[in-house]
């Protein structure tokens, strides 16, 4: 493929939530309500092509929407009113974010496609619209080129590009574009300093 995508998902949270793993009684299902995504050229300069950022209404077991946390509103920006404003149902969100990829990989910092998308889709009792070999884990990029494990272990994806001291414009943790932009720009630095090679993105190798 000419390009590889890089995404990022916010799902719902509240106090306490990550630490019980989202299994206390109170705690809500961890569902998306916001993908970003950035396509990355493999050739040329490398060169960010195109951004795209949804929304996605949160909803519940029994179809119905789910509240947003105040926590999760401060970490992350999303409101009620833009979710009325621009909130996606997940499958067309998903469809939004299959026509993006053109049929390329997408790579997530971690698994995404585990933890928010395969649970949001049993959450609204829907099947995934994508394969799980249309995923990757963007670790491994960072593991060939040379990042030690210790290292990949203690940084997010919104922490990447600073640790390999990559300038570009401000960008806003817990942000699903920003956050993928944020290892998008990463990932770009180490193909332009030749430390990655587009074959890396090839299922094969």
């Amino acid at each position: 493929m000419p390009h590889a995508i890089i995404y990022d998902c916010e799902f719902l949270t509240a106090p306490g939530a990550p630490q019980r793993f989202w299994n206390g009684p109170t705690d809500p299902d961890p569902v998306i309500a916001q993908i970003g995504a950035a396509k990355l050229s493999l050739a040329g300069d490398f060169a960010i092509a195109e951004t795209l950022r949804l929304h996605v209404i949160p909803r519940g077991r029994d179809g119905a929407r789910l509240a947003l946390d105040p926590l999760f509103i401060h970490l992350t920006g999303i409101t009620e009113e833009r979710l009325d404003a621009e909130g996606l149902d997940l499958l067309a969100a998903l469809a939004r974010l299959d026509a993006f990829a053109e049929g390329a990989r997408l790579w997530s910092w971690g698994k995404d496609e585990l933890n928010m998308i395969a649970v949001s889709c049993w959450i609204a009792g829907v099947p995934a619209p994508m394969p799980p070999r249309r995923f990757a884990n963007a670790c491994d990029l960072v593991l060939r080129a040379g990042m030690p494990m210790d290292d990949v272990h203690k940084t997010r994806s919104n922490t990447l590009s600073a640790y390999y001291g990559v300038e570009h414009p401000p960008l806003r943790g817990h942000d699903g574009l920003d956050d993928a932009l944020s290892v998008a720009y990463a990932v770009q630095h180490l193909l332009r300093t030749g430390a990655l090679t587009p074959a890396a993105f090839d299922p094969a190798h």
